[in-house]
């Protein structure tokens, strides 16, 4: 039984000055990342490679490519060091690993017709905890 400590890899929450910073900040999470490719594979005993899981690390980065605002950037880093967090200390499962890192999250976009074919129109639902 592997035992974590809950501070290993956890950072405070920073806000970056300028845009230069948020963007070394970026790539310092994205090498994290990138770096524990092979550990993530292992740890978790993925039937993928490590370059498959590379290859998903980058989608997911690419996803927010051209963000500029610093402060929705420094929100998505923290969210990125937490995932990170949780992955490497083992506080997830197998299927949100394989779920959240690695299966893509686009679904097909379909016109009008095709929902009023379908007999459905996703939009016009209201979630139950709207309140409307």
């Amino acid at each position: 039984m592997a035992l974590t400590i809950p501070a290993r890899l956890a950072r405070t929450a920073k806000v970056s000055a300028n845009p230069a910073q948020a963007r070394q900040r970026v790539l310092a999470l994205y090498r994290d990342w990138y770096r524990s490719a092979p550990e993530i594979c292992s740890i978790y005993a993925l039937n993928v490679s490590p370059a498959y899981v590379r290859h998903a690390i980058r989608q997911r980065f690419e996803e927010h490519r051209y963000v500029t605002d610093t402060r929705a950037i420094d929100v998505l880093v923290q969210k990125g060091q937490l995932e990170y967090q949780e992955t490497m200390n083992l506080w997830k499962q197998n299927d949100h690993v394989l779920g959240i890192l690695l299966q893509p999250k686009e679904r097909s976009q379909r016109t009008f017709l095709q929902k009023f074919y379908e007999g459905r129109d996703e939009d016009a639902v209201l979630p139950a905890a709207s309140g409307l």
